[in-house]
C-alpha cells in the first residue's frame, strides 16, 4: 500500500473535482475528497470508489473560509493513510462582482477560496509534501492573465494564485514540486443565466479549436503533472484549446 500516492483534492464531491477523483483513483492513487456542503455527492463518490478498490478514498468536510480549520483539515487528511503526496487546490467560488457594486463580503469569499486557502493548506501541508516529495497543483483559471469584465475579484484572485504557484515552487523546491492548471471552458457554471447560449456559441467560435473541453482534459493534465513532470515546476498548463491566445 506504501507506493500508492495519496491526494487531497479540495473541492473533489462534484464537477472537475470529482473527474479527478475518479480518473486519480484509476492511476492507483489512494483519494482524499474535500467537500464543503456538498456531503451526498461526496459520499456517493467515495462508495463507488471504495467498491472498486476497498480503503482507497475518504471524505472530509471543512469550510476553506475558516482559515483556521485548514491545519485540522491537512492533520486529519495524514492520519488516514500516513502520508500525503498531492494537494489539488481545486475548490473555487466563482460569481460577478461589477466594479462599483463589490462588497468587502464578495472580495473577502472570492479571496478565500481562491486565494487565501490555498495559501494556507499549502503552508500546512508543505512538512508532510517535502517527507514525500510530493506536490501541488493549484487550479488557476485563463481569466488569471486575461480578465473577464464583471468579476473582477475573481480575476485578481485567480492571478494570485498564479503568482503563489511560482512563490511556492520557490519556497519548496527542490523537494516538492508546484504547479497550476489554467482551464478555458470544461464546465459551464451551474447557473445558466450566467453565460447563455448566444453567449457560449460566441465564446467557442473564438475558441482556435471550436469546441468546449471536458473534466477529462484536465484530469489527463494533473495526472501528468502528478507522474512524468518530474522536471517541471512554477509552471502554469493552459487547458482551453487556444483560447489564452486571444482573438
Amino acid at each position: 500500500m506504501q507506493n500508492q500516492k495519496v491526494a487531497l483534492i479540495t473541492g473533489g464531491a462534484r464537477r472537475v473535482g470529482a473527474v479527478m477523483a475518479q480518473r486519480l483513483h484509476a492511476q492507483n492513487m489512494r483519494i482524499i475528497i474535500h467537500y464543503r456542503s456538498s456531503a451526498k455527492d461526496a459520499e456517493a463518490l467515495c462508495n463507488t470508489l471504495n467498491a472498486e478498490r476497498a480503503n482507497s478514498a475518504a471524505i472530509l468536510s471543512a469550510d476553506l473560509n475558516n482559515i483556521e480549520a485548514l491545519p485540522a483539515l491537512i492533520y486529519s487528511a495524514n492520519n488516514i493513510w500516513g502520508q500525503l503526496d498531492v494537494l489539488i487546490n481545486n475548490a473555487s467560488t466563482f460569481y460577478p462582482t461589477p466594479l462599483g457594486t463589490v462588497t468587502e463580503p464578495q472580495w473577502n469569499d472570492l479571496f478565500a477560496s481562491n486565494l487565501k486557502a490555498p495559501f494556507f493548506l499549502a503552508q500546512a501541508a508543505a512538512p508532510l509534501l517535502i517527507k514525500q516529495q510530493g506536490c501541488i497543483i493549484n487550479m488557476v483559471d485563463i481569466r488569471a492573465k486575461q480578465p473577464l469584465k464583471d468579476f473582477s475579484a475573481y480575476c485578481i484572485a485567480k492571478a494570485g494564485l498564479l503568482m503563489l504557484t511560482k512563490v511556492l515552487a520557490k519556497e519548496l523546491a527542490p523537494r516538492v514540486r508546484v504547479n497550476a492548471i489554467a482551464p478555458g471552458v470544461v464546465l459551464w457554471p451551474d447557473d445558466e443565466s450566467e453565460y447563455d447560449e448566444a453567449t457560449r456559441t460566441k465564446i467557442l467560435a473564438r475558441t482556435p479549436l471550436k469546441r468546449a473541453g471536458t473534466p477529462e482534459d484536465i484530469a489527463k493534465t494533473a495526472i501528468f503533472l502528478i507522474n512524468q513532470a518530474d522536471y517541471t515546476t512554477g509552471q502554469v498548463i493552459n487547458v482551453d484549446g487556444g483560447r489564452s491566445l486571444g482573438y
